[in-house]
């Protein structure tokens, strides 16, 4: 054997010695995955972590899913034509005649979530994730440099910098964890359009593009569905990240046409009027509308 045939042979020997070492040292890692850090769940499709068997997530779950609704890869995949609920006041009414409920992350306890879900329910978490309320449990995260202009018709609630993403980030997902800590299966991310209003800082159009998209990675992240909160402008352009709507009178601001991207994309519009809901548009529309009170208590009239 020449001196060039042994040193081949003997480098062909080594590469096979290394390839089965770290084979061995990837299939014995202390997460048991090769990825993710230890003890974590690997990323699953669209990166979000996946634990089979959390209510949360969608997967695994032994609640009952509402009629045409479908659970994808990751987290709730909501369709259109699903009935809701829209509750932010006063005592909890669980025995409303609608698939989908959206309640207050804070005033909702994980037990009222429970009884939801084994009603065959899904549940959506309301999140403020635009404005600063003063009443909230967190109010003393916010720093003061990113606390805007209040809005009009809201004491205690002010607008928010939304490019102060690295100060907002643990105080939004410390919220959207709470959320799926009580087993909420989606979450409203509210006043998600500060840059077409007073808000106190020059925000851009773009500024806003960016923060929402943040927010649905966000709750995608932690195995959340997300909903697009009005933002009509932008809904065509947002809609492949988020996974459903909810509007405030399209029909009396003639806005509508703009939220039927979602429809499109076989994702449902959750829609409510304050004064009438002309039904036969906002079926045509595939719009899930209802009448509300402005207060959001239990009270509701579906079309």
């Amino acid at each position: 054997m020449t001196g060039r045939r042994r040193w081949i042979l003997a480098a062909a020997l080594a590469v096979a010695v290394l390839a089965g070492v770290g084979v061995w040292w990837f299939a014995t890692r202390p997460d048991g995955s090769g990825r993710g850090g230890p003890g974590r769940p690997g990323p699953g499709p669209g990166g979000s972590a996946v634990v089979p068997g959390d209510p949360s997530t969608g997967l695994g779950s032994t609640a009952p899913a509402p009629s045409g609704s479908a659970s994808g890869s990751g987290w709730w995949r909501p369709v259109a034509g699903l009935t809701w609920q829209w509750q932010l006041s006063g005592g909890l009414d669980r025995s409303v005649d609608a698939q989908v409920y959206d309640v207050d992350a804070v005033d909702t306890s994980a037990a009222d979530v429970a009884a939801l879900h084994a009603a065959g329910r899904k549940v959506i978490c309301y999140v403020n994730a635009g404005a600063f309320e003063e009443w909230r449990p967190d109010a003393a995260r916010f720093p003061a440099t990113v606390l805007g202009k209040p809005l009009p018709g809201w004491p205690g609630e002010r607008w928010i910098d939304i490019r102060r993403w690295e100060a907002l980030e643990p105080i939004l997902a410390a919220r959207f964890e709470t959320c799926r800590a009580k087993g909420f299966d989606g979450v409203e991310p509210d006043n998600v359009d500060g840059y077409t209003n007073e808000s106190g800082f020059p925000l851009s159009a773009d500024d806003q593009i960016r923060f929402n998209r943040r927010l649905a990675d966000l709750a995608h992240r932690l195995g959340l569905a997300v909903g697009l909160k009005n933002d009509v402008e932008q809904a065509a352009a947002l809609e492949p990240a988020f996974d459903f709507a909810i509007n405030e009178q399209c029909l009396v601001y003639d806005e509508c046409a703009a939220l039927r991207a979602f429809v499109a994309a076989g994702k449902p519009v959750f829609h409510a009027e304050y004064t009438t809901v002309d039904c036969g548009r906002a079926r045509a529309l595939g719009f899930s509308s209802v009448r509300k009170r402005q207060g959001l208590d239990a009270w509701r009239e579906p079309c």
